[in-house]
């Protein structure tokens, strides 16, 4: 007992800094919003961004098969496209070749 009074209190005081900085450090690197949740929200954002992008490309291409069958643009070609694929229609003399999407 006696010798624990011989500890200088800012030994005490300089250990309890120690443990709060290595407490802190720790929680910095793995804890709910340190480095490696940062990380892991970039790469997720990252995908959900690619995702996004081939979403888009998507919207846009039946954007355009859209505006093809408006009255005002109609284009005879992409209507008879339509229509023989969704009636099942097909020319005596045409060559039909089906291949599942």
């Amino acid at each position: 007992m006696h010798a624990l009074r011989r500890i200088p209190k800012s030994l005490y005081i300089m250990t309890g800094c120690l443990v709060a900085l290595g407490y802190f450090m720790y929680h910095s690197e793995h804890g709910n919003y340190g480095f490696r949740a940062a990380e892991q929200i970039n790469d997720r954002l990252a995908a959900l961004e690619a995702e996004y992008a081939t979403l888009e490309e998507r919207r846009d291409h039946l954007e355009t098969l859209v505006n093809l069958l408006r009255p005002e643009s109609l284009d005879p070609d992409m209507l008879d496209e339509r229509i023989r694929a969704n009636l099942s229609f097909a020319h005596p003399r045409e060559l039909v070749i089906l291949h599942s999407n």
